[in-house]
């Protein structure tokens, strides 16, 4: 049972990462692969507070949060100004530099990582109750993303998506649009990180590399990138298939090599096979799938 709880507590997590990161690529079509750097700093930052501060633990997570949309600024900001695939060349080598900085830095713990994060769940049982909160947080983030795009905001960000040209000769501000769109994707993706660090009482460089890009991706892609329930039937998918190659019972040098593998053929296989994922995208206006 303790097992079953504990990937329930990754699903919510996983749901707001794939969430946030649908955000980003799927409505916003911006291309970045560095969602797990924000995913990351959101750790660290509860980490570092909680371990030197014993600050409160929700104020942690807010910051860890915020720290996380300042540093989306700073990678939006130069990158978003020129069209094309920019924005991905600077994520890859921003999310690389940074997890290097971080290696390299005494109080995050260097490259071994940031143990002893203090438990801050001494009520009941442990898990059970991260179970609750992730999945609590998950459905805010899906609530609050399909509410964004519902509403008036989303005909912007559909529309800047769809022509940027045109929408920027109609006097619209398409920069203002990305920059918002970015900066929340990767706010929730520090939140994600804040929950998985006090969880987890442990953060290393080494959880927030190229593989957790990704497994992130996937998650969208299967499920339908641009669809509303898509991230969240991905994330739960792609959680369960780790746990089915592991009762294979192959040494972990086989495994993780044997999972970015496994991430790269289905994201090669529904490109190819079918596109729109398993949730085709539902036009915002109709319940039929759009075309």
């Amino acid at each position: 049972m303790e097992y079953v709880i504990s990937v329930l507590v990754l699903m919510g997590i996983y749901v707001i990462l794939s969430s946030s990161f649908n955000l980003i690529i799927g409505y916003g079509g911006l291309i970045s692969i560095a969602h797990p750097i924000f995913f990351a700093l959101g750790a660290y930052t509860c980490g570092v507070l909680s371990v030197n501060m014993s600050i409160w633990p929700p104020l942690a997570v807010a910051l860890g949060a915020g720290l996380a949309l300042v540093f989306s600024l700073m990678l939006s900001l130069p990158s978003l100004r020129i069209s094309g695939d920019y924005l991905l060349i600077t994520s890859i080598g921003f999310q690389l530099g940074l997890l290097e900085v971080i290696k390299h830095l005494g109080f995050t713990g260097g490259a071994s990582g940031l143990g002893n994060i203090p438990n801050v769940v001494d009520f009941g049982d442990r898990s059970t109750v991260f179970a609750a909160i992730s999945i609590a947080l998950a459905a805010l983030v899906f609530v609050f993303i399909r509410w964004l795009i519902r509403g008036p905001y989303g005909l912007l960000i559909s529309a800047m998506r769809d022509d940027e040209l045109v929408y920027t000769s109609l006097g619209r501000n398409a920069m203002k649009v990305k920059l918002v769109i970015f900066g929340i994707g990767c706010a929730c993706a520090g939140l994600a990180g804040g929950l998985y660090a006090y969880y987890y009482q442990y953060v290393n460089p080494d959880q927030f590399e190229i593989l957790q890009s990704s497994m992130i991706l996937t998650m969208v892609v299967v499920g339908g990138m641009g669809s509303q329930w898509g991230p969240v039937v991905g994330a739960v998918l792609l959680l369960f298939m780790p746990q089915a190659i592991g009762f294979l019972n192959f040494p972990p040098s086989v495994m993780a090599p044997l999972q970015g593998l496994l991430y790269s053929l289905l994201v090669i296989i529904f490109l190819f096979v079918r596109p729109q994922g398993l949730m085709a995208a539902f036009d915002r206006n109709s319940s039929r799938p759009s075309k």
